[in-house]
């Protein structure tokens, strides 16, 4: 049974609108079915289980870096206002999302994934 484990939203001043992000741990993901999160932020879904998150991980290394932009599952349209998802290598392994409105500054959230690659 999937359970939330994070709901937050980052609000605009500008127009009233807000991002929200909501981080869902679930049992079994990906082919394997295996125990991952699932991101949830503008009708968009990122799955970090463990098949995706080695590769992402080998890029990662590959490019010298221990907090890897997933480029392709963030919203960077403009540079006053994003979502921004991340892996960040380490033991144990962690995720990060990165929001920020025309009118807040970037606000953070990091959690552990329940796998290591």
């Amino acid at each position: 049974m999937k359970t939330i484990l994070d709901d937050w939203s980052v609000k605009d001043l500008e127009d009233g609108s807000s991002l929200t992000v909501t981080v869902v741990n679930c049992p079994e993901l990906g082919n394997q079915s295996l125990p991952g999160i699932q991101v949830l932020c503008m009708d968009t879904i990122v799955n970090f289980e463990p098949g995706i998150v080695e590769r992402w991980a080998h890029q990662a290394t590959k490019a010298g870096v221990d907090e890897y932009l997933l480029e392709d599952k963030s919203w960077l349209v403009h540079e006053d206002q994003f979502v921004k998802n991340y892996l960040m290598l380490g033991s144990p392994l962690k995720m990060k999302v990165s929001v920020k409105t025309r009118t807040s500054q970037i606000v953070s959230r990091e959690y552990y994934l329940p796998f290591d690659v």
